[in-house]
């Protein structure tokens, strides 16, 4: 059974075998998470990025799928990449929400990773409000069948923190 842990803080300082990133689709860097990623772990995470863009993700890595590259100058072997969907007030995506950290743990047992480190997918930009996000990220990793050991939610801010330390208890 997987551990599920929480820890407040910036993903690119943990020490993990996968962190996850919360990735636009180009897979190229962009804001919050995803650019702090590719900050942090220099040009050879950008370069595989690039690879994957110039072979099976010509247009881009779909919602709610993962891939994984190096993790360059990160304290991990990989970094998972997934893309979280907008947040939709008319249209449920909840299944895409979940299927992000359902993929990237899929990711993380071809890879044999034991440690994940998650960031809460889809709440910044992406508008997906923090209880819910919250509610789907653990309630995916709980019911994934994973050969991944440990789960850290590292999360940004306290309100983010106590969101999802009110699930786990």
């Amino acid at each position: 059974m997987t551990t599920i842990t929480l820890a407040q803080g910036d993903i690119t300082r943990r020490t993990a075998d996968a962190i996850v990133n919360a990735a636009n689709s180009s897979l190229l860097g962009g804001g919050g998470v995803d650019g702090a990623i590719h900050r942090r772990g220099g040009p050879a995470i950008l370069e595989e990025c690039r690879k994957l863009r110039a072979s099976q993700y010509g247009k881009g890595l779909p919602t709610g799928k993962a891939v994984a590259t190096t993790a360059g100058e990160l304290d991990a072997r990989w970094v998972i990449h997934t893309v979280g969907p907008v947040f939709s007030q008319s249209e449920d995506r909840s299944d895409l929400l979940a299927s992000c950290y359902r993929e990237s743990l899929r990711m993380a047992d071809e890879l044999g990773a034991r440690t994940v480190a998650f960031p809460a997918i889809s709440t910044g930009v992406y508008r997906w409000p923090m209880e819910d996000a919250a509610r789907i990220a653990v309630d995916a990793v709980r019911t994934a069948e994973t050969s991944v050991e440990e789960v850290t939610f590292v999360l940004f801010d306290e309100r983010a923190y106590r969101a999802f330390a009110d699930l786990i208890g």
